[in-house]
């Protein structure tokens, strides 16, 4: 029942390093072409850059048509996972704006602080972290964790409703001729994720359960503000793997809790879930972190999530 764990700390430290020198020359050129209050595109677009599949979203609809976004994360890839390549570190440096969330992916966070660019958006600055680590007060692997805060802000609508705001306002200083367009933009997203805030809200006031198992602690921001408990087999690291003591008392919570489905995500392999699921005699379900989409011209944020709450209601049984 145990998965192997994927070390990449070695290749996360060593990445900056091997890309240094192949892309001194290409950074100099874009950061002297960008110096001015924003860097444009050949289309006379603002160039954007985003780190992951949520900020991507937030650019491109706050963006519209005066931007080009560019995403770092690939669709279908683990975000946590990024090795940056030449190209994209120049891209960083050269950008009109960046779009990142501190502390989720190291190479990112580096590019950035290399970069030193005016028109740069840390999400987590705009809705500040919470540590959701396990309630035991030790990580997956049973050793003492050294908590950082949960990057998953925007499965909380609300709090994904702020970073939009600073998207807003940042974009709007980095083009200031259609500073008029992001606000309307900004706004009508706002309301979409207000209107989103109240469909779970109602969707959720009335469940026979409260707790859900999640394959990694990804939740932790959606159940606070609804009122839930997650109970996460991993840690906020999708990769981390539980100890047999950490499974343990998983199936007690689990028992205990009435808790009938064990939900897994889109992007990390299923296998631990229907292990624990199988244990229980469980069914599974997906419950997506929305930390990629798979396909864009399907799916977005909104679908999502939207899909998210389905799931969550026929697991605690809501009868809203």
């Amino acid at each position: 029942m145990m998965l192997r764990r994927r070390d990449r700390r070695d290749r996360i430290s060593a990445a900056p390093l091997a890309l240094a020198a192949g892309t001194l020359a290409g950074a100099l050129l874009l950061s002297a072409c960008g110096g001015s209050s924003s860097a444009t595109s050949a289309g006379g677009k603002v160039d954007v850059v985003a780190a992951f599949y949520p900020l991507q979203y937030l650019a491109e609809q706050i963006g519209g048509d005066h931007v080009k976004v560019t995403d770092l994360t690939a669709p279908g890839t683990e975000p946590h996972d990024l090795e940056l390549t030449a190209k994209q570190v120049a891209a960083v440096q050269g950008a009109g704006a960046v779009l990142y969330l501190k502390g989720l992916q190291p190479t990112v966070d580096k590019a950035v602080a290399q970069a030193a660019g005016k028109h740069v958006v840390d999400a987590a600055a705009l809705s500040p972290l919470v540590d959701h680590h396990l309630d035991e007060g030790t990580d997956a692997s049973g050793q003492g964790a050294a908590h950082a805060g949960d990057p998953h802000i925007w499965l909380d609508p609300t709090r994904y409703a702020a970073v939009a705001k600073g998207v807003g306002a940042e974009l709007a200083k980095a083009d200031p001729a259609h500073a008029a367009d992001y606000q309307r933009n900004t706004d009508a997203l706002v309301a979409k994720l207000a209107t989103l805030d109240q469909d779970f809200a109602t969707g959720l006031k009335s469940c026979t359960g409260k707790s859900f198992v999640t394959s990694h602690a990804a939740f932790g921001y959606l159940a606070d503000h609804y009122g839930l408990q997650q109970i996460a087999i991993n840690g906020v690291d999708p990769e981390s793997e539980p100890t047999p003591a950490r499974l343990a008392q998983i199936q007690q919570s689990a028992k205990a809790n009435g808790v009938t489905t064990i939900f897994f995500e889109t992007l990390v392999s299923p296998k631990l879930a229907d292990s624990v699921a199988k244990d229980l005699n469980l069914k599974t379900a997906v419950l997506d972190p929305l930390e990629g989409v798979k396909d864009e011209k399907a799916d977005d944020y909104f679908t999502v999530m939207q899909r998210n709450l389905t799931n969550l209601q026929a697991a605690l049984g809501c009868t809203a």
